[in-house]
Order: C-alpha cells, then structure tokens, then sequence
C-alpha cells in the first residue's frame, strides 16, 4: 500500500508510523454522515488495509473539527424508496462489518459526535480512544429505526445488556467522562487529544509480533462467550498458529539476545 491513497471520495488511508495504517473518515462538510459512498468506500479501504501484511495496528480517525461520525446519512435516506433502501443495506452492512472483521488490532480516535452508524464504527475497534469533546450515542429508535451496524450486538459487550438496553431505548447522548466509567470508552484524552493519543496507542501495540497480534485478536474474537473449554480450545488453535512461526523464533531470540526484536511478521 502506499504512504497515502484514496478510496472513492470519502476515505483515505495514511501510513503515519512503521506499521500503523491510519483510515480516515473524509466527508468533513458532512460530519462524516455515511451516505452509500462512503460506505462503498469503508468497505473497500478496510479490504485492502485488512490483506496488508505490513500493518499491524489501524486507527479509524476524522478529517472534521466537530464529529468523529453522526452515522447514516439521513437526507440522502429520506430520498430513497423502501426498495433502494433494500439495496442499499447490504452495502451499508459491509462498511460497518468491513471494520469489525480487520484481522489486526484497531483502535478508534473520537471526537465530537459519534452517533449511530459513527458509535456503531467506533464500537467495531477493538479500543476507543476519545477527547473530552465527544458525545456518544445510538439515537436510532428516536427516527422509527434500530441500530443496524452492530450496535445492539456490540454495545452490551461493552457495558452490559442492562446499561445497553437503557441507552438504546432512551436514545439519549452519552458524554466523553461518562462513556469512559461506564466502559463505552477506553481512554479520554485532553480535547483535540485524541488522535495523538490513539497513534501513541498504535506505537505501542505496534512494536509487539504481527503474527501474534493478530492470532490474539482471533482468540479473543472467537473465543467470546463461549464456555470455558471451548474458548481454551479457540486459544489453542490461535496459539499454534504462532508458535512455530518466525515471529516466534525472534521473539524468543531477542529476549535471549537482549536486544529489541526484528519480526518477519511471519
């Protein structure tokens, strides 16, 4: 992949750091809304970001001052019949699953609103870094509608079914300290703070095996609510996958040595 490329008219993608991929949501003028563009455009940057071997660690951020994602884009809805919002779903559908199912770890940098299909991207990282500006909420039954990006599957993993139940009933906007005790976010950084600080996250998580960072992610993915002997199972079969692998040689080579390791991401 290149140092920058864009995908439609919406994304683009940056290498900031060794490893980091950087997905930027570039519909500033529009807060980001996800019209049938833009999803097109998610879903595609995730597949080649998802098929690079040489990004460990990618962060989902905004090119707009005042949101991270205000989620679909409503005026364009609002123009289509029920048989083009039947087509348009699965297109919708793909951006959000097209970030949840990136095979190395992802980290999300809020700012602003993140509403709707924009929590629900931010809810598909598996880290959320957010400024003390952000708002975050899953306002869909407030328009006659549910939440459709995973929302309702991916919010009580966080906070638990009761306090996701409240919050999706309500419809109500949840701010950046609040979010952060009730675990809807990971880490609250000083306003205007968060990229800088997910990036710096992204560093850190980047220095550690490709091949096991992604192995982890899969064990944790998979191994999710299942009881406790088939998830050791998961675990098991993720560990194989790295333990002869040359990340691992190095790995244990380095320590030996006593110096910083040189993965083959292989």
């Amino acid at each position: 992949m290149r140092a920058e490329e864009r995908f439609g008219e919406y994304v683009v993608v940056r290498r900031p750091a060794a490893r980091v991929a950087e997905l930027v949501l570039d519909r500033p003028k529009a807060m980001n809304a996800v019209s049938t563009g833009m999803a097109a455009a998610i879903e595609a940057a995730c597949a080649a970001v998802g098929a690079d071997r040489e990004v460990s660690v990618t962060v989902l951020t905004s090119s707009s001052g005042r949101a991270f994602c205000v989620g679909a884009d409503l005026k364009e809805r609002n123009a289509l019949s029920d048989a083009e919002l039947g087509r348009q779903r699965p297109r919708a559908r793909a951006a959000y699953t097209g970030v949840l199912d990136l095979p190395m770890p992802t980290v999300a940098s809020v700012h602003g609103y993140a509403l709707g299909g924009g929590c629900e991207l931010a809810l598909a990282c598996d880290l959320i870094v957010a400024d003390e500006t952000a708002v975050l909420a899953l306002p869909e039954v407030s328009v006659g509608v549910i939440p459709g990006g995973g929302g309702t599957q991916l919010l009580p993993r966080r906070v638990g079914a009761a306090k996701a139940a409240e919050l999706i009933f309500t419809a109500r906007r949840v701010p950046a300290a609040e979010a952060l005790t009730l675990g809807l976010i990971d880490h609250l950084a000083p306003a205007g703070g968060d990229r800088e600080a997910a990036l710096a996250l992204a560093d850190r998580i980047a220095a550690n095996s490709p091949v096991g960072l992604r192995a982890a992610k899969r064990a944790l993915r998979l191994g999710h609510g299942l009881d406790l002997r088939a998830g050791l199972e998961v675990e098991d079969a993720a560990w194989r996958t790295v333990a002869f692998s040359g990340d691992r040689a190095e790995g244990v080579a380095a320590f030996n040595e006593k110096r910083a390791p040189r993965w083959p991401g292989e």
